[in-house]
């Protein structure tokens, strides 16, 4: 299963997206052999600013059947194992892509939480949207790696 983390904005070289691409090359490494993977970053921009213009290019960029994820304050907020267990489900049932949406600083728009199939939250807490991706980049890496059996500190 091919997993996506789609995200609003462009971080260059900023630390945040160079750690995210790190966890993502790490996940796409060792997720080889579980069929997980490639664990791609694809950064859309919107060509007007607010949540209305950035789904226009979030939903563009969707591929189409993809299992939606979207990265929400109000989402279900998951253990790791919890998510890698929802990942081996995801797989499992016949999923061929997983994307994980993040949205601007302002979160995502209404259509795109409603063409999500679940939404995923980090916690109440407010996280900048750079740093949520490194964040999402390493649980999808974690997930990873708690599937191949590797140990797990909170075992």
């Amino acid at each position: 299963m091919k997993v996506t983390i789609l995200a609003v904005g462009r971080l260059g070289r900023a630390p945040e997206a160079m750690l995210a691409r790190d966890y993502a090359e790490r996940a796409t490494a060792a997720g080889r052999a579980l069929g997980l993977g490639p664990v791609d970053i694809l950064e859309v921009e919107s060509r007007k600013p607010g949540k209305d213009a950035e789904a226009d290019a979030l939903l563009a960029a969707l591929p189409d059947g993809a299992w939606l994820i979207a990265c929400d304050e109000h989402g279900t907020a998951h253990t790791s194992r919890a998510f890698a267990a929802r990942i081996e489900k995801l797989r499992d049932g016949g999923e061929r892509r997983l994307v994980l949406a993040i949205g601007g600083a302002d979160g995502l728009s209404p259509r795109v939480l409603d063409a999500a199939r679940e939404t995923l939250a980090f916690g109440v807490q407010t996280w900048p949207h750079a740093l949520v991706r490194a964040m999402l980049a390493e649980q999808v890496y974690r997930a990873v790696t708690i599937l191949g059996g590797s140990p797990y500190h909170r075992d």
